[in-house]
This record gives C-alpha cells, structure tokens and sequence, in this order.
C-alpha cells in the first residue's frame, strides 16, 4: 500500500508539470497571435525569437549534423573505417529502425549519428574486432527549403549542413530578370507556429561587399518578389494566407 500511495504521488506530479509547461507554452503562443503585426521581436517580451534573432542562433551552431536527431524517413551512410565492405546506405523505416548484416534490425530514429554510430559498433564486436563506424546522414524528409518567387526553378530543395539563402537560390537556377533580389524575404515560423518575416538582400550577399547571406533552417521558405517589399510583416501575412485555407497549427513535445 505504501509503494502504491508513493506511485501515485509521482504520477500526479508529473501530471501537474506536465501541465504547468503546456499551460504556459499555449498562453506564450495565444499572446503571440492576440497582438497580430503588432506583435514584440525582443525574446524577453514575446517568448518567441525574431527572424534576425533565430538567424544568429542557427549560425551559432544548430545546423551542426552532430547534434541532428535522426527520424523517420531519414536515408543514412554508414561506413567502417578499416572494414569498407560493410559500407551500407540504410533508410531508417516507419518503425524508426534500420537493417544491418549480420545484426539486423537496430533503433536509429532518435539518436544522433554519433550515438548511433555507437551502437554500431557496439554491435559489431563479435564480427569485426575494431569496427570504428561512422553514420552520415544523407537525406532527410524533414530537411527540407522552399524557394519560390522570381527564380529559374521554384521547388523544394534539401537542406544541407551550412545551407545558406544565396547558396539555395543558386539550387534553384538563379534569379530572374525581373527579380527585386535586394528584397528577398525569409519566411520562418516561430515555436508556436507564427510565420516571420525578414528582408535578405541577395545582390549585396552575392557581392561580397557585406555580409547579408544568412544560414538557413528546415521548412525555411524563401520568396524572390517581382518588386521592393515595403512592408514585410505584411508581406509574409499576405503570402501564407495565400497559401493555407486555415491557421498553422503547432505540436508540443512531450
């Protein structure tokens, strides 16, 4: 009776935090969208990073594929630096596993391709004596930019570690003609889902005479206008409302 009482002790105070941190991140994020164009870029204000704010911390570091959590739908590398024949391409499946000779199914979605590429070895020490593996990750689904607008070939494109905004219109073919290319705009949704809006000037980054180029994030979208923005918050609302019948949702961690 006593470890039952004390089981459920840990029970309701986990449920309790459970529901403090979503209380408070549905109420940051219902702030957020009360005040419309009005709406804070300072961190400390509005519990949301500006587009220029998220730009610094994504040179700062995140998209450093060491620190990549590996998903679902991801297509891996993985190599064994003194045993090359066991060098395999391997697609992590629903069930967030990957098949391997000899070993077979091993859990990848959720580690990073170093702790992964532990396990691997752990794995492989009744066949090889010192397997040394490594694991890169080649694609991933949800590594993904969209460039549109005033460029040769609008898509979707991969994000690669590094990617910048002038590195992913050169993927796109280049801008056109009639491309304003000193008013890109750098469309980034915020944690609660909120789409912000940054100006990049591609003809000063391409120039080399300052330093516009920003690094890019997955689901970035990247729009060459046909003319100067004036407005950019107005701009990025205009846009999205364009392209969604219904409001963004977002989907917290738990």
């Amino acid at each position: 009776k006593q470890m039952n009482k004390k089981a459920r002790r840990s029970n309701y105070g986990s449920a309790r935090l459970l529901f403090v941190v979503l209380a408070a991140t549905l109420t940051a994020c219902s702030t957020s969208a009360d005040r419309g164009d009005t709406r804070a870029t300072n961190v400390g204000q509005s519990g949301t990073c500006s587009p220029t704010e998220m730009v610094a911390l994504n040179e700062g570091g995140q998209t450093d594929m060491k620190s990549y959590v590996i998903k679902p739908g991801d297509e891996l590398h993985i190599a064994f630096y003194l045993s090359p024949e066991f060098d395999r391409d391997a697609t992590v499946r629903t069930d967030g596993n990957i098949v391997l000779p000899l070993v077979g199914d091993m859990r990848a979605a959720g580690l990073t391709p170093k702790e992964l590429a532990a396990e691997v070895d752990q794995a492989y020490l009744k066949e090889l004596r010192n397997p040394e593996a490594t694991v890169r990750v080649l694609k991933s689904p949800s590594r993904r930019i969209y460039v549109q607008g005033q460029v040769t070939h609008a898509g979707v494109f991969d994000l690669e570690p590094g990617m910048t905004a002038l590195q992913a219109i050169a993927e796109a073919g280049g801008v056109t003609e009639t491309a304003a290319a000193d008013s890109a705009v750098l469309i980034r949704r915020d944690a609660c889902g909120e789409p912000q809006g940054m100006v990049v000037n591609l003809t000063a980054a391409d120039s080399g005479k300052k330093i516009d180029d920003v690094a890019l994030m997955p689901s970035d979208v990247l729009v060459v206008p046909r003319s100067k923005i004036g407005n950019v918050d107005l701009f990025v609302k205009q846009y999205i409302a364009g392209l969604l019948p219904f409001p963004p949702y977002f989907a917290m961690p738990l």
